[in-house]
């Protein structure tokens, strides 16, 4: 490695193993007769030009000197116990099909067909998907509800404990930590309850990979004796986008199982682009991740302030820590509610990105989501202002914008997942499937959470609920008919 590089990354290389191992890798001058076919950067010129001839020199596949992420004996070995050991874990696993895949791969290592998962209504449909792969059968429990956002919340403990003791069968509970819009339960009393009646602890961290490496954001959930955690390190942690990893206490998993049950879901050719983008963005967080993370609050702060002194808009944060559900919140997540501007989120959503080059994370009814991480800048912070300043100062429709009644959709399961998914289904018109079983998910993107999912009964209040997101311009997804004039249903 040069002076210069090693200057640049400011980085002692023995704590980015993988990383530098496939820098003096693609360094090398090897006659390469193997995969992938462009090789290197002699194949495919425009992809040079695009992405530049260090990133596909270094796009390449397993090799005796590179390791295998299926079996990891050498670099990548190293580097998953750097990453085990910053997130306190026992092990860690690459994983590069994004925390969808590592959530498949938690659920198919410790669930088996028919046994009950105690899951929140607002996960995400990876979750469900993987009650398809495994047979397990969800049993839900309500998030609590927030009626000015009108978003779900967490789950309380308490809520937890009611269950758990008339479900005395559960296998497992599956714990959203934080929520899309940050709200953390107390999820250290959760374990406690659950490890009591050893029910075991997992976890979708997927928006909290950086909770570790700030005292100031909520603890993390192997700190707290979590058994299993899925951290989306892609999201704010830094790496490439799809680069995830599966945490776990080896107390309660058996490892061999979760690598097997990896090994069925991941590519053979897993991107070395994704996986060492993990071990550098682990080594920034180790790092700068206080530093960055401190101006990363410090900005948030900056923006909830000045946000609140527009007219018609309202960020919650802080506040939401007195409601029932919620421990601990991540201040680096902006719940900006607009329904003041009398328009909906989503309106505010598309304007943002369309008329100021603004993207925020989502938009629904009655707010904007907006992340900032340890790449945000001052000028993004002030430019968002300004964006939302001079939206709240334009001429909204005429009609005020209708205060809906936004209710938690408390869903009647019929079949489970996996049996509504290989069921005979048809086909028929949205306004005559009340009370039939549905067959497909239908959900809002983001955040991914299926306002009906397979086997659930389809009601009025959710076919009214869906039609008021159509009307809204809302993208939904996952369903057969994308124009959702018809359901997909059980025959």
């Amino acid at each position: 490695m040069s002076n210069e590089f090693k200057n640049l990354v400011s980085v002692n290389i023995d704590e980015i193993p993988l990383l530098n191992s496939l820098k003096s890798y693609s360094e090398r001058d090897i006659d390469c007769f193997d995969v992938p076919g462009h090789v290197k950067d002699q194949g495919v010129k425009i992809l040079n030009q695009y992405f530049g001839e260090h990133i596909m020199r270094m796009d390449i596949n397993s090799s005796p000197i590179m390791d295998n992420v299926a079996n990891p004996n050498g670099v990548i070995k190293e580097a998953q116990k750097l990453l085990a050991d910053a997130y306190k874990a026992d092990e860690a696993f690459f994983i590069t099909n994004g925390t969808t895949q590592a959530i498949h791969a938690m659920i198919l290592s410790t669930i088996n067909p028919g046994d009950k998962v105690l899951i929140p209504r607002n996960i995400h449909k990876s979750v469900i998907n993987a009650l398809i792969l495994t047979g397990g059968i969800p049993v839900f429990i309500q998030p609590e509800f927030d009626d000015y956002l009108g978003i779900s919340l967490n789950i309380s403990p308490q809520k937890v404990k009611d269950i758990i003791d008339k479900e005395e069968d559960l296998k497992a509970i599956f714990v959203l930590n934080p929520t899309y819009y940050g709200a953390c339960t107390d999820l250290k009393e959760i374990i406690n309850i659950c490890h009591e009646k050893d029910i075991l602890v997992l976890v979708d961290e997927a928006h909290g990979a950086h909770f570790k490496f700030h005292k100031e954001l909520p603890p993390s959930s192997m700190e707290m004796g979590a058994d299993m955690s899925a951290v989306s390190i892609h999201k704010t942690g830094g790496a490439l986008t799809q680069a995830s990893a599966l945490l776990i206490n080896k107390k309660s998993i058996d490892y061999k199982k979760v690598l097997q049950s990896i090994n069925m879901l991941q590519s053979t050719s897993a991107s070395y682009l994704l996986m060492a983008s993990i071990d550098g963005a682990r080594a920034n967080l180790i790092l700068n991740g206080e530093q960055q993370l401190s101006q990363a609050l410090s900005l948030a702060k900056y923006a909830k302030d000045r946000l609140n002194k527009i007219k018609g808009i309202k960020v919650l944060s802080t506040e939401l820590i007195e409601k029932d559900g919620v421990k601990f919140i991540d201040e680096t997540k902006l719940c900006i509610n607009v329904k003041g501007l009398n328009r909906t989120g989503f309106e505010v959503y598309d304007l943002l990105y369309k008329n100021f080059s603004v993207q925020a994370e989502l938009g629904d009814l009655y707010n904007i989501l907006v992340l900032v991480s340890i790449g945000t800048t001052k000028k993004n912070i002030d430019n968002l202002i300004k964006s939302i300043e001079i939206i709240a100062s334009m001429q909204s429709k005429e009609e005020l914008f209708k205060q809906i009644d936004i209710k938690q959709i408390n869903p009647i399961t019929k079949l489970n997942p996996r049996e509504a998914f290989y069921s005979a289904k048809e086909s028929i018109d949205i306004k005559k499937c009340v009370n039939r079983i549905c067959a497909e998910s239908i959900m809002a993107y983001p955040p991914g959470i299926p306002i009906v999912a397979p086997g659930e009964l389809i009601t009025q209040e959710i076919i009214e609920y869906i039609e008021l997101l159509k009307e809204n311009n809302a993208y939904l997804t996952d369903m057969k008919d994308k124009k959702l004039e018809t359901v997909l249903v059980i025959k």
